[in-house]
């Protein structure tokens, strides 16, 4: 079996051991659009984390029967034109939930506690201050604010029940109008209803037709003025020129980003705004899926969805 993975960098240093054993493992760092159909051409099975794989080029591909996407998302692949051709598509659930939970909190809490303003004064006025403490970067607490999820889904889950543990009261608003039956936590009808209500936003919900520009100026205007808003899901649900105007006016205080709509940023990204200030806005060039254990789970996944395959 001749399996081949197109951007093996997206793993980093993660060994690949356990895919290497089911055949004969090609890896490609990485790969450009025009170089897909040529590296695949004697592939029964692909791996992709980025890569798009659109119907033009699986139908060139006559060879290909399985495709596995090293990622849970699969908005990369015509899912359509491959069920047409019988080519099976597999992803991984599950393997960075701990990774992206923790991310989401480390990105809050960076922007509620101003940690870089903290860390700035002990290492500049600090040691001359005559104070023993700081208090030009006021913070409130966690416990008693709401915390609002855009779906609740098996992340969304675990983040509500760690903002639970930090005493703080947790609604949501399903994106896909099916997962409103939650026993633990108050699902709101409409996302206005979550966005006016909520002290923090937090967005893990998938990328698709009705998620996509989900979040835009009207909705960034219906959140409390000293809400903040942390998306670890995918970049194109939130209009990234809207967040820069709301948070450059004010209409809400802070944002965490660890998702972009074009990765890695174009160089004249209006994120990169310089008169966005840390304390308003944080980001992380999507690392909430990449802790060191998540990625050998993904590894191990894909492992496995290769021999389910290989038992038919």
């Amino acid at each position: 079996m001749n399996i081949v993975f197109l951007d093996s960098a997206t793993l980093g240093d993660t060994d690949l051991t356990p895919i290497r054993q089911l055949g004969n493992l090609t890896c490609h760092q990485l790969t450009k659009q025009s170089e897909v159909v040529e590296r695949l051409q004697d592939a029964d099975v692909c791996i992709v984390n980025k890569i798009r794989m659109t119907g033009e080029i699986m139908r060139r591909l006559p060879n290909l029967k399985l495709i596995c996407e090293a990622a849970t998302g699969t908005d990369n692949i015509d899912l359509k034109t491959a069920k047409e051709l019988g080519i099976e598509v597999k992803n991984v659930a599950g393997y960075s939930t701990a990774s992206v939970v923790q991310t989401t909190f480390a990105l809050y809490l960076g922007l509620a506690e101003r940690v870089t303003d903290m860390n700035r004064h002990v290492r500049g006025q600090y040691a001359s201050s005559g104070m023993f403490t700081y208090y030009g970067a006021p913070f409130r607490d966690l416990e008693g604010a709401t915390w609002g999820i855009v779906g609740l889904g098996t992340i969304g889950k675990r983040v509500a029940e760690v903002a639970t543990a930090l005493g703080a009261n947790v609604i949501y608003y399903s994106t896909s109008g099916k997962n409103t039956d939650n026993k633990y936590y108050e699902c709101v009808s409409d996302l206005t209803t979550l966005l006016q209500r909520s002290d923090v936003v937090s967005i893990h919900c998938p990328l698709n037709e009705r998620t996509k520009g989900l979040i835009g100026q009207s909705e960034l205007a219906a959140m409390k003025r000293d809400a903040v808003i942390i998306n670890v899901a995918r970049g194109g649900i939130i209009d990234e020129a809207a967040l820069v105007e709301a948070l450059q006016n004010g209409t809400i205080a802070g944002a965490g980003l660890d998702v972009f709509s074009t990765e890695p940023l174009s160089a004249d990204s209006p994120l990169l705004n310089n008169s966005l200030t840390q304390k308003q806005l944080l980001l992380t060039p999507h690392i909430a899926w990449t802790s060191v254990q998540a990625r050998e789970r993904l590894v191990k996944a894909i492992a496995d969805n290769i021999c389910l395959y290989k038992k038919k």
